[in-house]
């Protein structure tokens, strides 16, 4: 009878840790997709591009190569920079020992 307790806590504890973990990788995707679409409506031209493909060292060549307005692309730098830093932390959070347990289980993939 004295061990119901414990149990009941510890898979209370890792269930609550599951549901933390799967929610802070759910909002670095959300985030990762709300950056997306504001540099796809920041410029139309831009929006080809962006639907192509995510990768933020393909989007500063590719605004490299268009002639768009500085301080559009000033904001679009700032926008591919803040993709390229939610990228590597999602990408650093799958890979420690128990958030990938949890990406395992939920199918959470790299970016």
């Amino acid at each position: 009878m004295g061990f119901i307790p414990i149990f009941i806590m510890l898979g209370a504890g890792g269930l609550l840790f599951f549901l933390t973990v799967k929610n802070a990788l759910q909002r670095k995707l959300n985030h990762q997709k709300e950056l997306l679409i504001k540099l796809n409506s920041l410029n139309p031209a831009l929006g080809i591009m962006v639907e192509d493909s995510s990768d933020p060292d393909l989007l500063i060549g590719a605004l490299k190569q268009n002639r768009v307005d500085k301080s559009i692309a000033e904001k679009a730098l700032k926008i591919i920079r803040d993709l390229k830093v939610n990228r590597i932390q999602y990408n650093a959070l799958l890979k420690k020992a128990p958030y990938n347990w949890v990406g395992k289980i939920a199918s959470f993939q790299k970016i």
